[in-house]
């Protein structure tokens, strides 16, 4: 008895070293663009549905025929889950296609035949499968709302599911979603924080000449008379020496060369 329980140690001792040089001779591809073997495929299988189906056995699941439920259901799924999910009469996205294991096609198939289990994986989400756990910002009414949603989806053409998208109020879940516009009003408030941070950010904005529009001049939406101020009191530029041979010529007398300096006034040599 004992030279088995010694040889079985030796046995997983050695399976553990076979293993250990496998994962750290980088043997094994992870790429998404590369399928697992069916032997692993298989396995990953099973052991993600027995997950699935132990967690979801005590999942006491509500009425999911409320017409207002599931209209919220169709639009968190519009804004949450369409790119990877699809909907009807839509094409593969580049996310769509790219993931691994591919995402399943909603539209065609609802998630599971157990509403308990579809909540579940919403919820909590699927490891290594780029599956989120939507349950850390979504309150649960919510994700119920998308359960009872995904089993009408099959049912959906094209028209229905934006007329009934349409008729929803969109992205709304009760927890960490995105306003709608919330990227915009962010956009602008920088933009004032920019040009509002001090006198000189808009005094460059101030009154320009409108080309071709004969000497009248327009004004940008930043001008103010801080920024006339700015431009009256620049001190002028120093010019080029310059022969004036024309006027020279007109007053029978030699040329003369005119510097203008600094402080604005005409020396002549």
């Amino acid at each position: 008895m004992k030279r088995i329980i010694i040889s079985f140690a030796a046995f997983c001792a050695l399976g553990l070293l076979v293993v250990a040089g496998v994962v750290f001779s980088g043997l094994i591809n992870v790429a998404a663009d590369d399928p697992h073997t069916g032997a692993v495929h298989a396995f990953l299988e099973t052991a993600r549905n027995r997950s699935i189906e132990v967690r979801s056995e005590d999942i006491v699941v509500p009425s999911l025929d409320d017409e207002d439920q599931i209209r919220a259901g169709a639009g968190n799924y519009d804004s949450m889950c369409v790119g990877c999910h699809l909907a009807p009469g839509m094409a593969e996205t580049e996310l769509s296609n790219g993931l691994y294991p591919a995402p399943p096609s909603l539209a065609e198939a609802g998630l599971y035949g157990d509403p308990a289990k579809t909540f579940w994986v919403i919820k909590h989400g699927i490891k290594a499968t780029g599956m989120p756990a939507w349950g850390k910002s979504m309150a649960d009414p919510y994700i119920w709302g998308m359960v009872a949603f995904l089993q009408k989806l099959p049912e959906l053409d094209e028209g229905a599911y934006r007329a009934l998208v349409a008729s929803s109020s969109g992205h709304q879940h009760g927890g960490g979603e995105t306003p709608a516009g919330h990227g915009e009003q962010h956009g602008e408030m920088a933009s004032d924080d920019h040009h509002q941070g001090d006198s000189s950010s808009s005094d460059h904005h101030g009154p320009s000449s409108s080309g071709g529009a004969a000497g009248q001049s327009s004004t940008g939406h930043h001008g103010n008379d801080a920024s006339d101020d700015h431009h009256a009191s620049a001190p002028p530029q120093v010019a080029q020496p310059s022969t004036d041979h024309d006027r020279a010529d007109a007053e029978d007398r030699s040329p003369t060369t005119s510097d203008v300096h600094a402080d604005g006034k005409h020396h002549k040599h």
